[in-house]
């Protein structure tokens, strides 16, 4: 099995619902694009990652949004060495359809009560619905492992919560630890390093906003 050396996770550069909460009752989510702000952000990022993949190649995962499509757009990898694919289970957490501002943000309210992981916006998802899609996106990618000439370099282009949900399902993190992690900020990235012992290791934390409080034995 190829095991790459890195697995790379980046979100997004600021979008314009990032910027403008007001946007989503008047554009799909998917369909939002980066604010001038982000596209910066994602050529930094770009600088960033090529010298960190050098003459490597890397296998990239996009989510279908426009915003992250911008993103890889922008970080300038060289396409001699890169391969793409689009991966819908990497979308961002789904809403709703057209957003009401003021009962999106009434359901945040509650969700920041209820919990991250487990509650559930009207007519879209949980944190819970969102981590059984990355896990079913980690069965295929390790599959792709099994390939001998599998490239050194995994380079996933998400959104924020998508990132944190995938090192909990990696790393095994219980539902009380995810809960007291921040996301990351927009064009920031988190990598998984495989070490000498044969595990991969993040290379830094998450932010974390409070201790978690298991309930059990597995916090």
């Amino acid at each position: 099995m190829a095991r790459p050396r890195r697995i790379i996770l980046i979100r997004h550069g600021e979008s314009e619902g990032n910027a403008d909460d007001s946007v989503y009752e008047r554009v799909p989510d998917h369909a939002l694009r980066l604010t001038e702000t982000g596209r910066q952000q994602a050529q930094e990022a770009g600088v960033r990652l090529r010298a960190t993949f050098a003459d490597e190649r890397v296998s990239v995962y996009v989510s279908p949004y426009r915003r992250t499509h911008q993103t890889l757009a922008l970080l300038g990898l060289d396409p001699s060495r890169t391969r793409v694919r689009e991966e819908p289970r990497l979308r961002e957490q789904d809403w709703g359809n057209w957003q009401d501002r003021e009962d999106v943000r009434k359901q945040k309210a509650y969700r920041d009560a209820y919990g991250h992981f487990f509650y559930r916006f009207a007519q879209g998802e949980s944190g819970a619905d969102v981590y059984d899609r990355v896990d079913a996106f980690l069965e295929s990618l390790w599959r792709s492992f099994e390939d001998p000439a599998h490239p050194p370099n995994v380079l996933l282009v998400t959104h924020g919560l998508t990132m944190r949900l995938f090192c909990m399902r990696w790393l095994h993190w219980s539902v009380a630890e995810f809960e007291s992690l921040s996301n990351p900020d927009n064009a920031e990235t988190r990598m998984l390093l495989l070490g000498s012992d044969g595990r991969y290791h993040l290379d830094r934390p998450f932010e974390r906003w409070c201790t978690p409080e298991p309930y059990g034995l597995t916090g």
